[in-house]
């Protein structure tokens, strides 16, 4: 007969229990390491619309810092489709790090569907008074300059071209570049002037007769900015070729600079 060492015995079966805890020590600081910098870092957002062309493209990735402005606990949205109930718990903000700025691009849940997340420039700040005539904006009353650059074919998701004019605007110090309609203006050319209450901004896409923004809706309530984005970390061109191709050109590409 053959003696069997306590080496060559077959280790015992684990319970789902056990496997669960080994999972956890395994996995869990991983884990908690991704959820931690998604919820209080970063996070990104993939661009799904022309409304911001062409600072940024459609299937353009972006950067988005969730602490630009302060410490938030985030919010709690309960969904129940079927019964067509939305419950949301507004952030709480633990600690004010920076008041958002003009200029700023921020990704933001939408206020009338606030499970839906929004990307946009913030053009006005709490006691700004904001108006839009033929698609320049006024601030207080003085006119934020503009120079033309030249004509500018963006593509919208459905891969068909549309003709613009391409626009240099300076936003208070801030330049950019901005697109309006090259023919006739839109019903979105012209805005009533309103003042921008407290703990809320006014904003707009940079595509400024094919944005639905701030002109349509109102406001964005400080507790509904999730962050503020800061660079193209990837792009895709979904209507190039058969397949798409990435446009290397756009990585990692400063949404501030001009």
């Amino acid at each position: 007969m053959t003696n069997s060492t306590e080496d060559d015995q077959d280790e015992a079966p684990k319970g789902a229990m056990a496997k669960v805890v080994d999972f956890v020590k395994s996995w869990g600081p991983a884990i908690f390491a991704v959820l931690f910098i998604r919820t209080f870092v970063f996070e990104p957002f993939r661009i799904p619309s022309g409304s911001m062309v062409p600072t940024l493209l459609i299937g353009d990735h972006v950067a988005v810092s969730k602490f630009s402005y302060g410490i938030w606990v985030p919010a709690t949205i309960v969904e129940i489709p079927f019964l067509d109930f939305l419950w949301v718990v507004p952030r709480y903000q633990l600690l004010e790090l920076a008041k958002p700025q003009r200029g700023d691009i921020i990704v933001f849940r939408f206020p009338l569907e606030e499970s839906t997340n929004y990307i946009k420039r913030i053009v006005a700040v709490p006691g700004d008074r904001i108006k839009v005539r033929d698609n320049k904006i006024f601030i207080n009353g003085e006119e934020m300059k503009r120079e033309y650059q030249d004509a500018y074919d963006f593509v919208d998701s459905t891969c068909r071209p549309i003709g613009t004019r391409r626009y240099v605007e300076d936003l208070a110090g801030l330049k950019h570049e901005v697109l309006t309609n090259k023919g006739l203006s839109s019903a979105l050319s012209d805005f009533r002037e309103v003042e921008v209450p407290e703990d809320q901004v006014f904003v707009m896409g940079d595509n400024r007769d094919f944005s639905e923004d701030s002109r349509r809706w109102g406001f964005v309530r400080a507790d509904q900015i999730k962050g503020k984005a800061h660079l193209v970390w990837l792009s895709w061109d979904g209507c190039e070729g058969n397949f798409g191709s990435i446009r290397s050109d756009r990585f990692f590409r400063n949404l501030y600079t001009n």
